[in-house]
């Protein structure tokens, strides 16, 4: 009787073995015994149809006030090099860092209290058909630059690209009192006569740093829209988009890191 365990004949045998070396050479072993891996980090997906618009969190990205930028804030609290079965990391880092959403509790303490956090936002706002807008260089979005963007009634969610992508503000590691960003009546302006109920924007704050309140205020008074801030829209054409943001489900928070992409 034949042992169970010879199955294959030996041809058969180096011909899965060839098979398999060639579809896993991302595992080959280097010259030095290790494995010669590379992870592949992009900003474009399925053939130029998916965008990822959130800034990759880094320790040297901008950060409120800071001149020397994030710091670290991520770090292996288990190691496998010391021991662990696993690598377990652990981080620290404030809401508002890199990509994310203000939920109205962010500037409302009444609104804090109630519980209107990162967790209660409208994912319905947060993913649908999207407009990228380039706005005028020279200038914050005053309510005469709202006006001259000409944005149709009916649109709901608008990023505002400005000249702070231009200027590459997110990838200098000191913040940037000199930012572009809303002004009073420049939100005021959108709420009273456009349907937008997400507002994009480029830099850490939607707010101009000459009146860092006021926009806020006029656009979470009511409850009905929200702000996404520190969006990476480098390289990319204007025009409609469908947006996905997916903040974290944190509650109690009054705002959330969240990864936003844009499919055509």
């Amino acid at each position: 009787m034949k042992s169970p365990w010879i199955l294959l004949t030996c041809s058969e045998f180096l011909t899965i073995l060839t098979v398999a070396l060639a579809s896993s050479d991302a595992a080959c072993p280097s010259p030095n015994g290790g494995e010669d891996l590379k992870p592949q980090r992009r900003e474009v997906y399925d053939g130029g149809r998916i965008f990822d618009i959130s800034h990759r969190l880094r320790p040297d990205m901008p950060t409120w006030g800071s001149k020397d930028g994030l710091g670290q804030f991520l770090w292996l609290s288990e190691s496998m090099k010391n021991g662990s079965y696993t690598n377990n990391s652990e981080m620290k880092l404030p809401i508002h860092t890199g990509t994310h959403v203000d939920a109205p509790g962010h500037v409302f303490d009444r609104y804090f209290d109630a519980g209107f956090d990162a967790d209660s936002l409208d994912l319905g706002l947060l993913n649908g058909p999207a407009l990228l807008v380039d706005v005028p260089r020279d200038e914050n979005i005053t309510a005469e630059v709202m006006k001259s963007l000409h944005i149709p009634m009916g649109v709901r969610r608008v990023l505002f690209r400005t000249l702070n992508t231009d200027r590459r503000l997110m990838w200098k590691k000191e913040f940037d009192t000199s930012y572009v960003g809303f002004t009073k009546d420049g939100a005021q302006w959108l709420v009273e006569n456009t349907d937008i109920k997400l507002v994009g924007v480029d830099y850490l704050t939607v707010a101009a740093y000459t009146d860092l309140l006021s926009p806020h205020l006029v656009f979470l008074e009511g409850r009905d829209i929200i702000i996404v801030e520190c969006l990476k829209l480098d390289d990319i054409q204007v025009g409609i988009y469908s947006v996905h943001c997916l903040p974290l489900r944190l509650l109690g928070a009054e705002g959330s890191p969240t990864r936003c992409i844009l499919i055509k």
